[in-house]
């Protein structure tokens, strides 16, 4: 192949609006200081955007307004790129199962290392931790979904999954109304034996704040998986920590017995 452009071209007419620098360098038998001039010339033209070093995304004229393609057609192969296992979750994946809340230009992926924002135009990719062994113990194939896209699939939270992830990420979810309206549209759509099993990896405030919503949302038989998880608790944490109580004295908090919280502040959506 003669030219980066003709490559270009090439990797968009098999579906694939991405490429590493290595794979570059093989196929246009070019050397590391040419190619990186014609990178940097294609950058300025707003015809290439690297999300990472050594790893680029091609424009078409429809994704310049937003500054990049669909992160759905490009997050897998740039992860697997970076040797980095993941999966999409929380507002994404929540909209992917058919929640009503939107995810707007923020892309969330839940990830087992500290990693950087992504920032390209109008599009935001968020990197959300989950302690390596909770991450490998959660991200098994059984609570794993995919979502289809030109590149193939990419790896995405299972519905159990996409409910805990909101529930212990509830501030990145749009906060605890927003948790409450995505386990009403979806709640109901969870297996209870597997949103068992995926809770059973998740801290016990997680999995009872979660319990607490799918009651509100008279999602029973999903509620009755996780109210085990409830009579192991001894000390009652806050529905969301981060808010004062409701009254002025904590005497006057209201405790839910069945979910041992502290319901510290009122769920505003309509049931």
């Amino acid at each position: 192949m003669d030219s980066l452009p003709q490559f270009m071209d090439d990797r968009l007419a098999h579906g694939r609006a991405y490429f590493a620098r290595d794979e570059a360098i093989a196929a246009l038998d070019i050397k590391p200081p040419a190619l990186a001039a014609a990178l940097t010339r294609l950058i300025k033209k707003r015809r290439l955007v690297s999300p990472r070093q050594g790893f680029y995304l091609i424009l078409r004229p429809e994704d310049r307004m937003v500054g990049a393609p669909d992160p759905v057609d490009w997050v897998g192969p740039m992860m697997r790129y970076l040797g980095v296992d993941y999966r999409i979750s929380l507002l994404r994946a929540a909209a992917f199962h058919g929640a009503s809340h939107q995810a707007a230009m923020v892309f969330q992926l839940v990830v087992p290392q500290q990693m950087r924002a992504i920032e390209i135009g109008r599009l935001r990719i968020q990197f959300i931790y989950l302690a390596p062994s909770v991450f490998t113990n959660s991200n098994q194939p059984a609570l794993l979904s995919q979502i289809k896209s030109d590149a193939g699939y990419a790896q995405v939270a299972g519905i159990e999954l996409t409910l805990l992830d909101c529930a212990r990420y509830f501030h990145q979810a749009a906060g605890i109304n927003g948790v409450a309206q995505i386990v009403k549209d979806i709640g109901g759509k969870a297996k209870p034996r597997q949103l068992a099993q995926a809770a059973a990896v998740y801290e016990r405030s997680t999995v009872l704040r979660l319990g607490y919503l799918l009651d509100l949302a008279n999602h029973a038989r999903q509620a009755a998986a996780l109210a085990s998880f409830a009579k192991q608790v001894k000390s009652a944490p806050s529905l969301d920590p981060s808010v004062k109580s409701l009254m002025a004295s904590a005497r006057h908090d209201v405790h839910d017995a069945k979910w041992k919280l502290v319901i510290n502040t009122p769920v505003d959506v309509d049931f």
